[in-house]
This record gives C-alpha cells, sequence and structure tokens, in this order.
C-alpha cells in the first residue's frame, strides 16, 4: 500500500490558505445529523471535542480518567510555542517552522510543521479569550521566556503550571458543549477496539471501567486523541495510566504505525531513587532558562559528594564544569533536549555522576538569583546590598517563575533547590513516533483521525520544548475541524450508524474474550512483573543509545517475555467490576507487541538522529558541526509482524523547499 500524504501543492506559505479555500464542508443544519466519537480528552481530544461540538456535530467524548481535568495534558509544566514575536527579537511563522523542523533532524513533514507554525498564534488568542492566565509583563502584554533549541523568545506561560492552565480552558469550553447536549461524555470509559464498516471506522468498542460492562458506541468518524507510548519504558515521566492501548487498536485493524523508535529522552528529571519506584517526576525543561548544568571536574570531589564529605556548595566555580556552556558555547545550557539528554548520559557513563546510583548532574540557580538579586536592588535603589540582601531578592524573582516545581521538587528530593543545586537526570518522555496520518489528520483508514501526540507528523526524530501543547492544540482547534469536515461532507445522507450490525457483533466479542483470558488464566506472575521486565529491556537496549547487537537481542527477548506473558500472567478479580490490574494487563499486552516492532524500527535505522543515538553510526552534531545528518523515510507497518517500508510522499520536493540548508533524498526500503 502506497502512502499519499495529500499535502497541497504549491509554496509552503500558501498550502494552508490554499486548501481551506477550496475544501468541501458540512453546512450547520447537517452538521446536527453527523457523530463523531473523539478518545482522550486531553489537549488535542479536549480542543478537539469542544470545536467540534461549537461547530454543531454530535460528539461523544471518551475518558479512562475520573474527568479530563486528570488528563495527563495537565503536566506539562513549562509553556507553549507561538510565533506572535511580543519580544521583537526576530521570530516569525518562519522562524518557527525551521526550528521545529531542525530540531526534529530534519524527519518531520515540513508542511504540516508550516501549518502548525501559521496557527499558532491563533492558539494564544484562544487561550486567553478563555481564560487562560499566561504570565504577562510590566507593560502588561504577555510574556515570553526562552527554551531550548532556538535563539529566540516564544514561549507563553503560567508560572510552572502551563499545561494544566490550557487544559482548564479546553474543559471549560467542553463544559459548555456538555451542558448544550453537543458532547455526550464518557468518564472511566476505555477504547478497547475500533469497529470498521466497509472499510470505514464507523465506532468503538469501549469497557466502562467501574461496572466493567463493554459498550457499543457508533458515529461518522472517529479521531484518536490518546497521547503517547513513553510508558512502554515502564519508568517514564508519564502518568502512569498513560497507555498505548487505542492508538495500537487502530494499528492492528489498518492504520500504519510510523517512527515508532522515535522517543524523546527529557533532560531535566528528578533522578530515579530505586528499584521499587513506579514513575519519574519531571522538572519543567524552563529551569534550564536560568539553571546551569554541571559536574565536579575532578574524579575525587565526585566521590567526596557521594559519599557525604563534600556539598556541591563547597565546590568553586573553576572546580565545576559547565559542560554544555563549554561544548555548545552559542546555545549553552538551552540545547534542544536530545543533545542535553545525551550530554549528561555521557558524563555520568564517565563516572561524573553526582548521586549515590551514579546518574544524576547538578542544574544550579545560584547564579541566576545573584543577577536577579543586584537588578532588584538596582531598581529599589539599595546602595551596597548585603549577600543575604541579594540572595533574598534573587530568591523571590526565581521563586515568581518557577516556584511550585521548586516546591515539588523539595518535596520528593527534601533538599532546598534554591540553596543546593537540583539533581537530574534523563528520562523517557515524549514519543515523536506514532500512527502516520496524511494531510488532514487522517491515518490509512477511512474516517479515521488521529491527532496530538498519538500521531507521527510535526516533531521529526525529537520534539523541541514547549512544542507538544502547541500541536495538541493547533490540531484541535485549528486543523482537525476543518480537515475532519471535508470528509464529513460525504455523510450527510448516512443516517444515524447502528450498532446491530455483524462488524460490532464481531469486534465486541473478541474484547470479550481477551478480558476473559486474562481473568481466567491462573498464572504465577503479575502484570507489573512483566511490565518492569519489558521496561529494564526497553531502557538498557532501546533507550537513549542503540546498537544493532542489543536490539537484535531486544527483539528475541521481548518476543520471549509476550510468550510468557500470555501462559503465566495472572489477573485478579472479576471482569465485571472496577479492575485495575485487568485495565493493566490489557495495556501491558499492547506494550509488548509494540515494544518489538519498536526494537525492530530501531534496528532497520542505521543512524543517529534527534533522541536516537546509533552506536555503530558517526554522529553529525548539528549544534557542534554546523549541519545535521538528512533523510526523509518514513517507515509505515502494517501489523506488528510484517515490515513494508515505502517512503510516504509527504516529503516536499527540493524544489519546493524556501530555504537552501535542508537538503531531502527520497529513499526506498523494501
Amino acid at each position: 500500500m502506497a502512502l499519499d500524504s495529500k499535502v497541497p501543492k504549491g509554496p509552503l506559505k500558501d498550502k494552508w490558505t490554499d486548501y481551506k479555500n477550496h475544501i468541501d464542508l458540512v453546512n450547520p443544519a447537517n452538521k446536527r445529523n453527523i457523530d463523531v466519537i473523539v478518545v482522550g480528552t486531553g489537549l488535542a481530544g479536549g480542543s478537539a471535542s469542544a470545536t467540534l461540538a461549537e461547530l454543531g456535530y454530535n460528539v461523544k467524548a471518551f475518558a479512562y480518567q475520573d474527568s479530563p481535568r486528570r488528563a495527563h495534558s495537565i503536566a506539562a509544566q513549562g509553556g507553549i510555542n507561538a510565533a506572535k514575536n511580543y519580544q521583537g527579537d526576530g521570530d516569525s511563522f518562519y522562524r518557527l517552522f525551521y526550528d521545529t523542523v531542525k530540531g526534529g533532524d530534519y524527519r518531520s513533514r515540513e508542511a504540516n510543521v508550516y501549518r502548525l507554525a501559521q496557527v499558532s498564534a491563533n492558539i494564544i488568542d484562544q487561550c486567553v479569550a478563555q481564560g487562560v492566565p499566561f504570565a504577562r509583563d510590566y507593560g502588561g502584554l504577555l510574556d515570553n521566556r526562552s527554551f531550548g533549541g532556538v535563539l529566540v523568545s516564544r514561549t507563553f506561560y503560567a508560572k510552572g503550571q502551563t499545561g494544566q492552565q490550557l487544559l482548564l480552558g479546553a474543559y471549560s469550553a467542553m463544559n459548555r458543549q456538555i451542558a448544550r447536549g453537543k458532547i455526550e461524555m464518557f468518564n472511566r470509559h476505555e477504547m478497547l477496539d475500533v469497529v470498521k464498516v466497509g472499510g470505514k471506522a464507523r465506532g468503538i468498542i469501549a469497557r466502562n471501567l467501574v461496572t466493567g460492562e463493554i459498550e457499543r458506541h457508533s458515529a461518522h468518524a472517529v479521531v484518536i486523541a490518546s497521547g503517547g507510548y513513553g510508558n512502554v519504558y515502564f519508568l517514564s515521566t508519564n502518568a502512569m495510566g498513560s497507555n498505548a492501548t487505542a492508538a495500537w487498536k487502530i494499528h492492528k485493524k489498518g492504520a500504519y504505525f510510523a517512527n515508532p523508535c522515535y522517543t524523546q529522552i527529557h533532560p531535566t528529571c528528578i533522578p530515579r531513587s530505586g528499584d521499587y519506584q513506579s514513575k519519574l517526576t519531571l522538572m519543567s525543561e524552563s529551569l534550564r532558562n536560568d539553571g546551569r548544568i554541571w559536574v565536579p571536574k575532578s574524579m575525587d570531589d565526585v566521590m567526596a559528594i557521594r559519599e557525604g564529605r563534600k556539598k556541591p556548595t563547597d565546590l568553586s566555580e573553576d572546580e565545576r564544569d559547565y559542560y554544555l556552556e563549554r561544548r555548545y558555547p552559542a546555545f549553552g545550557n538551552l540545547v534542544p533536549r536530545d543533545v542535553a539528554s545525551r550530554a549528561a548520559k555521557e558524563r555520568c557513563d564517565a563516572g561524573y555522576g553526582v548521586n549515590a546510583t551514579g546518574e544524576a548532574v547538578y542544574l544550579d540557580f545560584k547564579s541566576a538569583i545573584s543577577r536577579y538579586g543586584k537588578e532588584q536592588a538596582k531598581l529599589q535603589h539599595i546602595t551596597n546590598p548585603s549577600e543575604a540582601k541579594v540572595y533574598e531578592l534573587g530568591q523571590a524573582i526565581v521563586e515568581a517563575k518557577y516556584g511550585n516545581l521548586f516546591q515539588m521538587y523539595e518535596k520528593i528530593v527534601d533538599e532546598n533547590p534554591y540553596k543546593t543545586p537540583m539533581m537530574i537526570y534523563p528520562a523517557t518522555h515524549y514519543t515523536m513516533g506514532g500512527v502516520w496520518v496524511d494531510y488532514n489528520l487522517m491515518t490509512t483508514v477511512d474516517g479515521l483521525y488521529c491527532i496530538g501526540e498519538a500521531n507521527f507528523s510535526d516533531h521529526g526524530a525529537n520534539r523541541l520544548g514547549a512544542s507538544a501543547l502547541m500541536q495538541g492544540l493547533a490540531d484541535g482547534y485549528f486543523v482537525l475541524p476543518y480537515t475532519i469536515g471535508d470528509y464529513l461532507s460525504n455523510d450527510i445522507r448516512t443516517g444515524k450508524i447502528s450498532t446491530e450490525t455483524p462488524e460490532f457483533t464481531a469486534a465486541e466479542n473478541e474484547v470479550k474474550e481477551r478480558i476473559d483470558f486474562f481473568i481466567n488464566n491462573k498464572g504465577e506472575h503479575s502484570v507489573d512483573y512483566y511490565h518492569k521486565k519489558l521496561g529494564k529491556i526497553m531502557w538498557e537496549k532501546c533507550g537513549m543509545a542503540r546498537n544493532e547487537q542489543g536490539l537484535k537481542e531486544a527483539m528475541a527477548e521481548i518476543k520471549a517475555l509476550r510468550e510468557d506473558f500470555w501462559k503465566n500472567v495472572t489477573v485478579p478479580g472479576d471482569a465485571n467490576e472496577m479492575n485495575p490490574e485487568l485495565e493493566k494487563a490489557g495495556r501491558v499486552a499492547d506494550f509488548l507487541e509494540l515494544g518489538e516492532l519498536f526494537a525492530k524500527d530501531a534496528l532497520n535505522r542505521n543512524e543517529s538522529c534527534g533522541g536516537h543515538f546509533r552506536e555503530e553510526s558517526v554522529e553529525l552534531d548539528g549544534l557542534q558541526k554546523g549541519e545535521a545528518k538528512r533523510n526523509d523515510e518514513e517507515y509505515a507497518y502494517v501489523s506488528a509482524w510484517e515490515y513494508k517500508g515505502e517512503p510516504a510522499d509527504a516529503v516536499l520536493h527540493k524544489e519546493e523547499l524556501e530555504f537552501n540548508d535542508i537538503e531531502l533524498k527520497q529513499r526506498s526500503y523494501k
């Protein structure tokens, strides 16, 4: 099956405008007769549900949480990118587009990314109108801060709670439509399969997580907005409930999966404390704006700190290695996430890690506190302020910007980060790979759409900080509502989709058989036993650094683990009740299949790019060497076990590119 990206012809800057001018529309009277299912109610799903309902469609929204407010989007802290150029520092749609493509190692679809840049400014206006309390500068304009991988300040933020505030904005918009009856909300429901009728997605099978009841739901189109699959590593910054089931089920029904091995490792996470930890905690990347990252220069100092004979504050500036500032002077501590993550791992692998596990580097705010304190002293006309006064004034500024993050760190680590440098280490955070979609955000199954982190299109091999929220809200508020109408214009005479069809019956029976197996299989090991083993394989052999031998071993080990899972897993409780272990069993079964595909994809990529470092290949670091390795392959899979791999024609031809330093060559893998 050849992949057709449906990217409009013409210059990049005109594609989206021309596309909107020529698509088919559904008039308001006809929208009342069309149903749309949205699975997931984070920023992408919540904004899509609210907007589609506002337009007049009948929306059924599904969340496995007890409220859309608890979607994992709430955990995004640092900010959201948009090219409004409030700072007057040279930002533009083009520069946001360029930075995003470059940050993804030239492996994202350029047309989608340019559209993302174009609608980014609209997102901020929309959210301000909803009452999102973005930070403002002294003159009343919305404030910006800079993030890794860029040379401008384009990140809008609400203290360290940006994701939460944006989600509350989308949730308020949803509530308005729920009250009007345009959104039917299904909390504590999990999609377990998609139903295709005549080759088109016409509904889902869902389980009520409170009662255990299996339900059929029909619609004229289905939208998957279920987030990423980072929990394939077991330990990640994702919520423990985050899973790949919705995306994986549609993959097994014919939706191609693209770039599964493109996983982002976030550089600023609280290091793990032991073998029995259930998840990792993210510290916002915005902290790199003011924090300086370092390790001791001397191994003697490293050992003294680990053994408690020295504190990090005992080391002078000359005894500290600010390795990012040393290696990448232009970007310093604001290098892209993949570069920062690999650099931290390299220092720790070399023995310079500063905690008991040897897996931590310092993030130090001493310089920022001093700088802000001196500035405030001048503003307040304080002559010859004492060090204590400078510290007091500087801490107040840092607290205003990042206070909740510092409080969270202190509660977890039991150290005051204003006085003792934070410890951080890379951790699995975001997945750039996902379900393959065309320019309309439709998968390879008609009527089946995928938005937000669940799709693959916008971030290439690595995502820039603050771009996840941008993509989720762009897809939900400003892209999908246009593109889905073009498809649904052919359904205005279809009428209600019946759930009493052989296709719904077959899908429901398949779901019930799987649940019955888990309940009745009296094995020896818990679900977590298998999930932890899978995570260990993934982190050690499919993590930041990968090699051919390790990836082949990972595929064999995951296959053996999966076979043992189906023989020896045990799930307590009953199917017809709230049963978290049953929920986890289905999700881990999907992770075991996805993990093998992940390793297979990584094995086929004999290259280093983004967060994926291939040890046999020579890495070209774009920030260090002034260029990056470039190619445009997109891998697509029909099933977990059959590799197809035709290059998508989503990539622009050379003559359509509007800048000279991206040269793409079409390559085919068969």
